[in-house]
């Protein structure tokens, strides 16, 4: 039911920065946080950072201080800054409108399209 606009993909040179959004339409009734996830070509999707609507924030281990996530609630939108890019961060990266628990555990709702962000070395 949710509506996942992305935008802010593309191509960046290894180190440079990007910054990635996502704004959310339609029936959020059951979604209290908003992330990222990203899947390279024959891997696993991973997940890259969330963040509840109060502002508690999950990050993936492989991120090592280099991203931030946010979130502007009013506008339903959530926003990846991506600083020091590395070669294996390029993926197909994906918003999604889900669930964090108390734990801070994230549970994946539905899903944006998907948008490619490529590094370059």
């Amino acid at each position: 039911q949710v509506q996942l606009v992305e935008s802010g993909g593309g191509l960046v040179q290894a180190g440079g920065s990007l910054r990635l959004s996502c704004a959310a339409s339609g029936s959020m009734f059951r979604i209290n946080a908003m992330g990222w996830y990203r899947q390279a070509p024959g891997k696993q999707r991973e997940l890259v950072a969330a963040i509840s609507n109060s502002g508690s924030t999950k990050y993936g281990d492989f991120v090592k201080g280099r991203f931030t996530i946010s979130r502007d609630n009013a506008k339903n939108t959530v926003y990846l800054q991506m600083n020091s890019l590395k070669a294996e961060d390029t993926a197909v990266y994906y918003c999604n409108a889900g669930v964090m628990g108390y734990s801070g555990s994230y549970y994946a709702g539905d899903w944006g399209p998907g948008t490619q962000v490529t590094v370059s070395s």
